[in-house]
């Protein structure tokens, strides 16, 4: 993949409008939606602070003025990745105001759409995987998050009046872990592609 082709993929793929002019993009704009691809289809450790700034349109000097290290820029795009979790949350009370159930059944549906927009699993899940054991500064960060998303699910099978209602949230998260591995392992003809089935089949014996 060339330079010029690798940074408007990354730009197009993380919100960036492919029409806007590459010098009309913030430097570190592009070198955190450009490392997050990177970092998808070669992992964390396979690729450099040199290809990532090339591929950014960029240099190594510019890259480290805007991010100490290349540990930040990994926190950096893992905290994006957390944002865009975080705004279901958003999504689902704007859709379905005060209606915890019909909340709960939306998070189902939005969560099986995403599977489908993620061939590459949770960047998340995948950056912990990679880095275990190193001691990385981004391994609190991704627990934190888990953590905050599993609660927040929890609180929602409690409003929408689950029976154990913790045992139901932990039920639908390895549903959903699971299904982000099983996509990357068998594809979107795998067992995946009953999440949807399976997280409404667990609801209704919780409910």
């Amino acid at each position: 993949m060339s330079r010029t082709s690798s940074a408007k993929k990354s730009e197009t793929s993380n919100g960036i409008s492919a029409t806007v002019p590459e010098d009309r993009i913030p430097p570190r704009e592009r070198i955190v939606s450009t490392a997050v691809e990177l970092f998808r289809e070669r992992g964390i450790r396979g690729i450099g602070v040199d290809a990532i700034a090339d591929a950014a349109l960029t240099n190594k000097m510019t890259l480290y003025r805007h991010f100490g290290s290349k540990d930040e820029l990994v926190c950096e795009t893992l905290r994006r990745a957390s944002e865009k979790a975080d705004a279901i949350w958003r999504d689902l009370e704007a859709a379905h105001p005060g209606d915890s159930r019909a909340q709960l059944d939306a998070w189902v549906e939005m969560r099986a759409q995403c599977l489908n927009g993620e061939p590459a699993g949770c960047d998340l899940a995948n950056a912990a995987i990679e880095l275990k054991g190193e001691g990385h500064p981004a391994h609190e960060m991704i627990e934190r998050h888990k953590a905050e998303q599993r609660d927040r699910l929890a609180a929602l099978c409690s409003a929408a009046g689950a029976r154990e209602p913790q045992l139901l949230a932990d039920t639908l998260t390895l549903l959903l872990e699971g299904a982000r591995v099983s996509r990357q392992a068998m594809g979107a003809a795998g067992c995946c592609g009953h999440f949807a089935k399976a997280c409404r089949a667990a609801i209704a014996s919780f409910t």
